[in-house]
């Protein structure tokens, strides 16, 4: 099971597992992380699941899409490690994971 490190709003780090296959956001969520809304769902039509990623994970992510870009464009928090953690799919590639939540619009 892969392990994501999780940062808080307020800069507090925890290490959780999640099965692969699930979104980044589902693990987040599944884990108590109350600040990361997620409101659609996962379903990419919001930008309330909203994280940084490390950049040293960069190469291992799939493009962005064009609604995720779209819907990250909405966001005055966004930055160069902006994804929507529901279009981040957990894998073995991914174990080790660090994202930090990202500021609430």
């Amino acid at each position: 099971m892969p392990k994501l490190i999780v940062v808080n709003r307020s800069g507090e780090e925890q290490a959780v597992e999640g099965d692969n296959g699930l979104s980044v956001m589902e693990v987040i969520r599944d884990n108590g992380f109350d600040e990361l809304l997620a409101l659609c769902g996962g379903c990419c039509s919001c930008a309330t699941c909203h994280v940084y990623v490390d950049p040293a994970f960069a190469d291992k992510l799939p493009a962005i899409s064009e609604d995720e870009n779209d819907l990250l464009d909405s966001s005055d928090n966004r930055n160069d490690s902006s994804r929507l953690s529901c279009q981040l799919v957990m894998s073995a590639e991914l174990d080790g994971l660090r994202v930090t939540i990202a500021p609430e619009d």
